[in-house]
């Protein structure tokens, strides 16, 4: 890897060509650091297309994956506009904390998910007709030209505008009337930043699953508006009257479960580093401290979904998870298979007691390494995990609505961000 850093061309969120995945994403930073405060409040909403999203970061995928944190991405915007002048930018970086902590607090809304994309799939399979109307969506063959080129723009770039993700959600779901769970697996499948918590509860959102009976309805004039007048649908080419979804969950939302630490990695134990796309800073944790016999990487993009992963997802993935290891020193670490029992095999090959791995949430990677803790435990392997004192400081007021985390976020700059 060069230590020289790329010259972001037009709006390219990630390029191999040698530079390390970090090093661009702090390139990125830097680069809209200037746009962090007036600028973004005021044109944020506004989606340019494909090479021209000015007005948004582009650092979803690298703060997904850690390979920019949120604290130094809010320590920078704070430091170059002020708390008050960067305020709408520091609560869109907390609002991807505050997902995750919702989803912790609510993990069977992820099982719940899971199950339903199964049966959604099943569904999809036995009708021909509704399979041929998904197949259209996904294929950008509706004959709504801005659903259409949103659909173009996430396959070949891996991204879209969030208020583009407003929009093609809600015409998924009310305009087309298709599953919601097959539009978020869409989603999930091509989104360069997808994760469990922000595309699931998202989609949730927009439907009015997560705010219970308050759905996000594309309109007309609001596409016309925020797209610069690229697109201009007719009223009638969109859903009217929109009801909320609510048939999945009768009962309303389940309760809040407690958060439970995860067991911490102990000292002076043969250990098996885990490198994953969860946290690509092992570097933070100080690993020397640990009896470290071997690091192997998982490329865990593929445990998104049931269907085709993109090629893009997975690339990049392959390109965080080689500058993790790299940055934490062990560079040329092997790569892990999916397979039941690859994790123990590698474990005992390294003749470890402990797995180590940054925290993993909610979401297939988790399921993934649930489902091979016991086999590891009866060899008397544990798998144990750090957790980043800024997802302990968030998670816990992740209750209900944004509200209650977006009234903590002058302690959270203050404890973390230095104002």
């Amino acid at each position: 890897m060069t230590d020289e850093l790329p010259t972001i061309h037009g709006n390219e969120i990630w390029r191999s060509d040698g530079f390390s995945a970090r090093a661009y994403g702090e390139v990125l930073m830097q680069a809209f650091l200037p746009r962090m405060g007036r600028r973004y409040a005021e044109r944020r909403n506004y989606d340019r297309g494909p090479n021209a999203h000015e007005d948004v970061s582009l650092l979803s995928p690298y703060i997904r994956r850690r390979l920019v944190l949120e604290t130094d991405v809010i320590a920078a915007a704070i430091s170059a506009h002020g708390l008050s002048g960067s305020e709408k930018f520091v609560q869109e970086v907390v609002w991807r904390s505050y997902f995750k902590g919702w989803l912790e607090l609510r993990p069977s809304v992820w099982d719940s998910y899971r199950a339903g994309l199964r049966a959604d799939l099943e569904v999809l399979d036995a009708n021909s007709g509704l399979r041929k109307a998904v197949d259209r969506a996904e294929a950008g063959q509706t004959g709504l030209a801005c659903f259409d080129t949103w659909v173009t723009e996430l396959k070949e770039t891996g991204y879209l505008h969030n208020h583009a993700r407003m929009w093609f959600a809600s015409i998924w779901i009310f305009t087309l009337k298709l599953p919601w769970r097959i539009g978020a697996d869409f989603f999930y499948r091509h989104l360069l930043d997808g994760d469990p918590a922000s595309n699931t509860l998202s989609w949730r959102w927009v439907g009015g699953l997560h705010t219970r009976g308050k759905a996000y309805e594309a309109k007309a004039w609001n596409i016309a508006k925020f797209t610069g007048g690229r697109f201009s649908p007719d009223d009638q080419d969109l859903a009217g009257t929109i009801v909320p979804l609510d048939e999945e969950e009768p009962q309303g939302l389940p309760p809040v479960q407690p958060l439970v630490p995860a067991a911490q990695p102990l000292q002076d134990v043969p250990s098996l580093l885990l490198v994953t796309e969860e946290d690509c800073r092992l570097d933070d944790f100080e690993l020397g401290r640990f009896d470290i016999k071997a690091a192997v990487k998982l490329s865990a993009s593929r445990l998104r979904s049931p269907r085709q992963v993109s090629e893009n997802v997975i690339a990049f993935e392959e390109a965080a998870l080689e500058d993790a290891a790299d940055a934490a020193g062990f560079s040329g670490a092997a790569h892990l298979g999916l397979k039941g029992g690859a994790l123990l095999d590698a474990a005992k090959g390294a003749g470890a007691r402990q797995v180590i791995t940054p925290f993993v949430p909610a979401g297939p990677l988790r399921d993934w390494i649930k489902e091979a803790e016991p086999s590891l435990a009866e060899h008397g392997i544990q798998v144990r995990q750090w957790q980043r004192d800024w997802d302990m400081a968030v998670w816990p007021s992740a209750t209900a609505g944004f509200f209650k985390v977006k009234k903590q976020i002058p302690a959270l700059v203050g404890q973390f961000a230095g104002a």
